[in-house]
């Protein structure tokens, strides 16, 4: 496939960091009188942005969240981010190796892609007009707006773009965008099963190991 563009995730799939996320929802929506636990928050919400996620708590929980939630939440993210969060193995190293056109679509806020990237050192292969965050978009993953959107200002068609996501929100989104869609499953957040349920939901192919990554763009 010539003339693509690979449009990465970052949570999960730049950076190991689902696992570290689900931890300090969990707690926080415990704290605040919604028992929840970490699997469980993997399970429902990887992949939704803050605002996905406390829409959906407050609709089965039926009634509103604190409004220091997303400020608690972020707060101990960056505090844990900072002391613990890693790139994913492999991935600094196929970026370096290769030149293809790419850029990130996250359902992050911006400021929380910036840290991470920083913090990884994988900022210095994405300058700041190649990462896109659901803050743009009106719907957030599972929708296509953000995919839309990013292979919009990046200048390509849809069939054009190559998808690299973990979670099944993302993988639906990209596929109901038109864009072809590798599963990732190398994240420390992944379960049993994950991989078959990335490939109903529309992934082309499902991979665990990124240094793979570059033959698979290949024989597209």
């Amino acid at each position: 496939m010539k003339n693509q563009l690979t449009i990465f995730d970052c949570d999960g799939v730049l950076v190991d960091s689902e696992a570290l996320s689900s931890v300090i929802y969990a707690e926080t929506l415990t704290e605040f009188g919604y028992a929840i636990d970490a699997e469980t928050v993997a399970a429902r919400f990887t992949g939704f942005s803050m605002k996905s996620t406390i829409a959906t708590v407050e609709s089965d929980w039926g009634q509103s969240l604190p409004d220091n939630f997303a400020a608690t939440v972020r707060a101990r993210a960056d505090e844990k981010f900072d002391r613990d969060l890693k790139s994913i193995p492999g991935v600094a190293a196929v970026l370096e190796g290769t030149n293809f056109p790419r850029c990130v679509a996250s359902s992050g806020q911006m400021r929380r892609i910036q840290r991470s990237l920083n913090k990884t050192d994988l900022m210095k292969f994405f300058d700041e007009t190649l990462l896109f965050s659901a803050q743009m978009v009106e719907r957030g993953k599972p929708a296509p707006d953000l995919f839309l959107h990013a292979a919009r200002a990046m200048g390509f068609a849809p069939d054009s773009c190559v998808v690299i996501e973990d979670s099944l929100a993302g993988v639906q989104g990209a596929a109901a965008a038109g864009m072809i869609v590798l599963g990732f499953a190398g994240g420390s957040h992944i379960g049993a099963g994950h991989e078959d349920r990335m490939r109903r939901a529309g992934a082309h192919d499902v991979f665990d190991d990124m240094t793979a990554l570059p033959d698979l763009l290949a024989r597209l």
